[in-house]
């Protein structure tokens, strides 16, 4: 029923901008059918059509999401990557891009998991992202993500490079068979690390739950019980083996193909550059801005469009 409600949805969007279209047409008919039309009425018939193709051009965007599950949400997990510090710090900065990003698009968010840097930042962070179109737009930022700045770290305020690991999977939903066996399943309870107040230090609620058979290991330590942080790690679990068995399948069509796929930690997708000149470009695109405040801030759509835009042409 909810398929159903959603395609209903989707249908009834496109008929109303029809019929938008038609009544814009006979009024325009209308209109010049006077030897002296009205200027007022013109205007408005100008308006709708400028209106109507704006949300054209937003609903053939929409097109671009193809994929079984580019309509549901997301689940995406930052990890900071080679350059101490100042790449947990970027961890954290990427955090932030995020959850703006998210926040601008009226997407509700939730930290499943996050383990702080010793001295600042993050080593990783997990975060639920909820709202139409959700995974379709985050799976362009998978991938690893480089900054180059001037340290604020370094006693010399030397130039450094540090990466961050950006992951993102589907949030599957119930409906979604991924067997998650317990005898295949070990899992632990620990004190959950960094501040939490006194229920977190006393007792041992954060879990982490590893799968022997394919050695993955997830952990949340965010919520303020044992049984939520359990079920938030195997729904973070789920996502994750789910996305590991669409990898293969498309290893193997690679295979068949005669094309290499490297997912691998340098597998670079974008550089930030704040110095000694500020530019942020897509290497895969090459699509590049130099309002790296803006993006840092969250608006990357510009970025994942490109993104989408240049995957459709490959598949075409």
């Amino acid at each position: 029923m909810q398929d159903l409600a959603a395609l209903r949805e989707e249908v009834d969007i496109w008929r109303g901008l029809e019929a938008r279209a038609r009544e814009a047409v006979e009024l325009l008919e209308l209109a010049t059918a006077d030897e002296e039309p009205d200027e007022e009425v013109i205007a408005g018939i100008l308006q709708e059509a400028a209106d109507l193709e704006n949300e054209l051009e937003r609903l053939e965007f929409r097109l671009l999401f193809s994929g079984e599950h580019d309509k549901g949400d997301a689940i995406l997990a930052i990890h900071a990557g080679a350059g101490g510090t100042d790449a947990q710090d970027w961890a954290e900065m990427l955090m932030r891009m995020y959850l703006r990003w998210a926040e601008a698009r009226g997407y509700r968010t939730e930290i499943l998991d996050s383990l702080p840097g010793e001295e600042a930042g993050l080593k990783r962070a997990t975060i639920g992202i909820t709202g139409p179109y959700a995974y379709g737009y985050l799976r362009s930022e998978r991938g690893v993500h480089r900054l180059v700045r001037l340290s604020p770290f370094d006693a010399a305020h030397r130039r450094h490079t540090s990466f961050a690991l950006v992951e993102v999977w589907p949030d599957i939903q119930s409906d979604v068979e991924v067997e998650l066996r317990p005898e295949d399943l070990e899992i632990e309870v620990f004190r959950a690390s960094g501040a939490g107040g006194q229920h977190v230090q006393k007792n041992a609620t954060a879990v982490r739950i590893t799968h022997l058979p394919t050695g993955i290991t997830v952990s949340c330590q965010n919520e303020r019980s044992q049984t939520q942080n359990r079920e938030v790690a195997k729904k973070i679990l789920r996502a994750r083996l789910y996305q590991l068995e669409i990898e293969k399948q498309e290893r193997e069509l690679a295979r068949l193909k005669g094309a290499h796929v490297d997912a691998g930690w340098g597998n670079q997708i974008r550089s930030y550059v704040l110095h000694p000149y500020k530019m942020i470009k897509d290497l895969r695109t090459g699509y590049e801005t130099g309002n790296v405040e803006a993006v840092l801030d969250g608006r990357l759509d510009d970025f994942i469009e490109a993104y989408l835009r240049s995957t459709l042409g490959e598949k075409s």
